[in-house]
């Protein structure tokens, strides 16, 4: 009621139902945007997947004549003929040695890198954090000539140990970036007590850090796996040696080397026992991957 007029206000209605029902409206907007957006995005990336899959199974002739349609007859042959005669095989070894090993001591080295750098102090600390960063913009091309005759005196050219040493020299640095950050986000009481009771260095890393940085580990090293596995520029430059090739390597000879009288049944079977491991990777760590970007959005 007012002091002049004596007559009593009323502060004015706020309709909350045309609020929600008008934000409500954009968010089903915004929302149906970006579904169609990802269902038209996962159609170009799972439907080539499947049509090199179902091609797989096909002649030359038969994918020519019906590229769409399913194989008359669902035989392995082109995938024993990529295996054998396009020397796939040998090439799967390798590429599961180096990557292998080079995943390995890439995780293993980077972890105990970051945990140093992340949870201790000491001069000279930053300094080395910043030529770890410095390593990410480093581009690969311009460490190629280099790199080829660092190798060639050393004996390492055209071996799988100098892919491995390669490999791990150009993942560590964005291995250590990423993990830096789960190490030093980790609480010092928990290192505290296992100091407290009698653990050393060595235990308190391997034993109570490192499995506290699961998520993290396991996120990079799906990422790690990755590139090393898709790697085609350094095999290609620092491995002449035809009975050491990767498979990108030797993919690349089979397609090149054909001409015009390219097998595609083979080639696509080569395409799919390239991408397998890929897939079977990113199912065993999905839920460690997952965990890791939840824990990053809870902080």
């Amino acid at each position: 009621m007012t002091a002049a007029t004596g007559i009593a206000t009323t502060p004015p209605k706020v309709v909350v139902g045309d609020r929600r029902e008008r934000g409500g409206g954009g968010d089903r907007a915004v929302a149906g945007v970006s579904h169609t957006v990802l269902v038209i995005w996962c159609v170009l990336v799972i439907a080539p997947m499947i049509w090199v899959f179902i091609g797989s199974f096909k002649t030359s002739t038969e994918i020519f004549a019906s590229p769409f349609s399913l194989p008359s007859e669902w035989s392995w042959t082109n995938y024993v003929s990529a295996w054998t005669d396009a020397e796939i095989g040998r090439a799967f070894f390798n590429t599961i040695v180096v990557v292998g090993t080079s995943l390995v001591l890439v995780m293993l080295l980077g972890a105990m890198c970051a945990y140093v750098l992340g949870r201790f102090e000491f001069p000279g600390r930053r300094a080395i954090y910043y030529l770890m960063l410095a390593g990410l913009t480093f581009p690969v091309f311009l460490a190629i000539v280099p790199l080829f005759f660092v190798l060639d005196n050393i004996g390492l050219l055209g071996t799988l140990p100098g892919l491995i040493v390669t490999y791990v020299a150009f993942a560590l640095p964005f291995t250590v970036f990423f993990l830096y950050a789960f190490f030093r986000g980790l609480p010092d009481d928990i290192a505290e007590a296992a100091a407290i009771d009698g653990a050393g260095l060595w235990r308190t890393f391997f034993q109570v850090m490192l499995p506290m940085a699961k998520p993290g580990m396991a996120s990079v090293a799906i990422f790690n796996f990755l590139g090393l596995w898709n790697q085609f520029l350094l095999p290609v430059a620092l491995n002449p040696n035809s009975d050491n090739w990767v498979l990108s390597q030797r993919l690349a000879a089979f397609v090149s080397s054909a001409g015009y009288a390219v097998d595609f049944g083979a080639m696509f079977a080569a395409v799919v026992i390239t991408i397998v491991p890929v897939l079977v990777a990113y199912v065993i760590f999905q839920r460690q991957l997952q965990g890791s970007v939840t824990a990053g959005t809870m902080k």
